[in-house]
């Protein structure tokens, strides 16, 4: 990816539509590609067409710019996968693992695990946790309001994402 791919990615991300129509049409070759490789031949312009669609409505969500391309890959494949079930669920065929959807866990009862899984955890722990993946901050900006270097924030979350999914697993 060049600087300029890249740039025209954080613009896209920003909201600049010009640069998301730009990013989306140099993508569409190699993507089309992917999607011949993946789905019925028949599927590839539908899944493609879908897959950008998705692109554009979440690209906001993108966090890094250098896993654009892994990104947009992995919606094709996804809606290949898509469109291959519901082909499959039509003509009656077994619908394999390979492309079966990820299991989809009922949103209270995860919650309620979670919830579970966080309060048996020490208060520097919970908090952490609760710093980085709700309310989204950087290393960085949780150590200086917590007072610690960055090598022990990242040591701390490391930790307690471990004890959560410790206590989640059991």
């Amino acid at each position: 990816m060049s600087i300029a791919d890249a740039q025209d990615i954080l613009a896209a991300r920003d909201g600049d539509v010009v640069a998301l129509q730009r990013v989306l049409s140099d993508s569409r070759q190699n993507l089309r590609r992917y999607a011949e490789y993946h789905c019925v031949v028949n599927d590839a312009e539908d899944a493609l067409q879908e897959s950008l669609l998705q692109a554009s409505r979440h690209i906001g969500s993108l966090r890094a710019v250098e896993a654009f391309a892994s990104w947009m890959f992995r919606i094709v494949k996804r809606e290949c996968n898509r469109l291959k079930r519901g082909l499959r669920t039509l003509s009656g065929d077994v619908i394999t693992d390979d492309i079966l959807p990820p299991v989809q866990f009922e949103p209270v009862e995860i919650g309620m695990d979670v919830a579970c899984a966080l309060s048996s955890l020490p208060s520097h722990y919970r908090q952490i946790i609760l710093l980085r993946d709700l309310q989204g901050m950087t290393i960085q900006e949780i150590a200086d309001q917590l007072g610690v270097t960055r090598e022990a924030t990242k040591s701390r979350l490391h930790r307690a994402r471990a004890l959560a999914r410790e206590y989640l697993l059991d």
